[in-house]
């Protein structure tokens, strides 16, 4: 339920630019996409996928560049047989070259192991890979023990998510299986940040809520009904403020309220106190400068 909520959200994400939308192509093909030789330098390539939704983002992304494609099913003959999606690219000279700029084939439209640097030299693009990624193999469960995993055919291929989500300042382990190796993440606060990271902003707020509900339930005794009325509206509280701050031009704020801005969207489910200890700023202040952040979003 959480896996197919997650891929929703993130393919209804509107990538911003060419940049992003490469990136993201480079995630998507690089976790879910296979190149089958044909010969006379003439490939075949096709994404494997597990939603429709997912489908209809990678051709959707492949139309932006002119690249025609077609969305098949099929069933799976293991485990419950659910349906599966491939998407065919056609595979014509302007396909390569789009395929070659997202860092998926080399010149010689060779399949590459992971995208070059020019790819994901932009914090956005980083971002756009790892929504990619998960697209096209992630899988997230919980909200009582969370975990989330990433699937790739090699170990190397889970070592790279792993190591471009680190430079987005989250954490993921890497493990082989016998057929396969997975990026992966157990507990609230990485799985969190590894959301954030690729605009998984409401996932990350309902993980969070849930999780909180849950407790609560589970520990009622400990935990008073105050203090979940608490924790509630803080919830709500910050996903107004990410809600107002996605219709803002960031980049046009004052550098007071910039700096509390994209910290409040680097960790969507902090306190205005922890934004306020990590902003060196007193809690009434931090409560202020939100309070204007939405004022001048309305």
């Amino acid at each position: 339920m959480l896996s197919e909520e997650l891929r929703q959200e993130l393919a209804s994400i509107a990538p911003e630019s060419d940049c992003d939308r490469l990136a993201e192509l480079s995630g998507l093909f690089h976790v879910a996409g296979s190149v089958h030789l044909r010969g006379r330098g003439e490939v075949a390539v096709h994404l494997d996928l597990a939603s429709s939704a997912v489908a209809r983002r990678g051709f959707a992304l492949l139309r932006a560049f002119e690249v025609d494609s077609e969305i098949r099913t099929y069933q799976q003959h293991a485990f419950d047989r659910a349906t599966r999606f491939q998407l065919h690219v056609e595979g014509t000279p302007h396909a390569y070259e789009v395929l070659h700029r997202a860092g998926v084939l080399d010149s010689s439209h060779r399949p590459v192991e992971h995208p070059p640097g020019r790819v994901l030299s932009r914090r956005c693009c980083r971002g756009a890979y790892l929504r990619g990624a998960l697209l096209g193999a992630g899988s997230l469960s919980g909200p009582r023990d969370p975990h989330l995993e990433i699937r790739a055919a090699e170990p190397e291929g889970a070592r790279f998510v792993a190591a471009v989500a680190a430079r987005e300042g989250a954490e993921l382990r890497v493990l082989e299986r016998r057929s396969h190796a997975v990026a992966y993440a157990k507990g609230i606060e990485p799985i969190e940040e590894l959301l954030t990271a690729a605009g998984a902003t409401d996932t990350v707020l309902a993980l969070e809520e849930s999780s909180v509900l849950s407790a609560i339930r589970g520990d009622a005794n400990r935990l008073a009904n105050a203090d979940h009325a608490n924790l509630v509206r803080t919830s709500r509280a910050a996903r107004v403020q990410i809600d107002a701050l996605r219709s803002l031009d960031l980049d046009s704020l004052p550098g007071d309220l910039r700096e509390l801005a994209e910290l409040r969207l680097r960790l969507p489910t902090a306190s205005t106190a922890e934004l306020a200890r990590r902003s060196n700023l007193t809690k009434a202040s931090a409560y202020r400068r939100l309070r204007r952040l939405v004022e001048l979003a309305e």
